[in-house]
């Protein structure tokens, strides 16, 4: 069973983002708060969950948890700004969403719980970054499911417009069948330009 919190003294919410390998779609983040008598035992790491699994358990954290937001952040800003500026971003909008939820301010969070190493100062809130936290932290793991979910459903609703890249499968990660996609078809307005899109990265023809 994960934990539910670290600092048990404080108001925690939880953030992770899905999507950072990509090479094509946002990368999307979501951040979670939970109540203090919250339990799932089958709530871990996204990843480790199969998708049906991960459909049963967006619609349980959306109705316990005490807030919860997710954002986008768009292929033309990750390549603006780089791709780990651009999750933590997500993360910043994720939590802004949640405090816009909460009717008063004696409930925001106190304390964010940030998957991975790397996080840029949230206003004045302390913050700790942890290793692999969705596989150790309730509130972690609830918003890699979120984001990881949302960001799924974004990546169905583009498969539709290029079905060729089988975004519906492949979620936008360079697998083999999404390079072969891209030598033959070229690239579109979703693939993120600042990254190496092909081992050979030759020049690469744009898809309107």
């Amino acid at each position: 069973m994960l934990k539910l919190s670290l600092h048990s003294n404080l108001i925690e919410c939880g953030t992770d983002e899905a999507g950072r390998g990509c090479l094509a779609g946002p990368v999307t983040a979501a951040a979670v708060m939970l109540p203090s008598d919250f339990k799932n035992e089958m709530l871990t790491d996204s990843k480790q969950l199969s998708e049906k699994k991960r459909e049963i358990l967006k619609p349980i954290i959306e109705a316990q948890a005490i807030g919860f937001a997710f954002a986008h952040v768009m292929m033309k800003e990750i390549d603006e700004i780089n791709i780990l500026n651009a999750s933590i971003l997500g993360m910043h909008r994720s939590i802004d969403g949640v405090i816009s939820t909460l009717s008063q301010k004696r409930d925001y969070p106190q304390h964010i719980l940030v998957d991975g190493n790397k996080f840029k100062p949230y206003n004045n809130l302390t913050h700790t970054c942890v290793i692999k936290g969705d596989g150790k932290f309730l509130p972690i793991a609830a918003a890699s499911i979120i984001a990881k979910t949302e960001r799924d459903r974004y990546m169905m609703r583009i498969h539709e417009e290029y079905p060729m890249y089988n975004w519906a499968k492949n979620k936008g990660y360079p697998t083999k069948e999404h390079r072969n996609a891209i030598r033959k078809y070229g690239i579109t307005k979703y693939h993120r330009t600042s990254f190496r899109l092909l081992p050979e990265q030759y020049e690469l023809d744009f898809k309107e």
